[in-house]
């Protein structure tokens, strides 16, 4: 990604193995980030959990993350692949365990609605 070429699922699957088995490994609530773009990622990585995963899905629109990457300073993923990580892009579906969290708000707005949605 850092050379400007967008990731391809053989790439991620084993980064994705990783991330599951690890969370299967930790005992109580554990908290990971990742970008799960499909649907297959995230039941992969529930697999390997071996136990329900809660995703949170940031929604936000292709000019609103554009111009969020475009202020950022050092970080390894340019501009330039977001297109590819939208073609890629499956939005959980209601039957999947996720929640989705619109971004197009401040830290604390955005943080807020993550809260009220988590909170039984």
């Amino acid at each position: 990604m850092s050379r400007g070429d967008p990731l391809t699922d053989e790439d991620r699957w084993p980064w994705l193995e990783i991330f599951g088995r690890e969370i299967s490994l930790r005992k109580g609530p554990v908290v990971g980030g990742c970008s799960s773009l499909k649907r297959a990622y995230r039941d992969y990585i529930t697999e390997a959990a071996g136990e329900p995963v809660l995703f949170i899905y940031l929604n936000g629109s292709r000019e609103l993350i554009a111009r969020r990457m475009g202020e950022r300073e050092g970080h390894f993923m340019p501009t330039s692949l977001l297109d590819s990580q939208f073609a890629t892009l499956e939005v959980p579906a209601p039957d999947e365990c996720a929640i989705s969290v619109d971004i197009d708000a401040t830290t604390q707005e955005i943080v807020g609605n993550l809260v009220r949605q988590l909170t039984p």
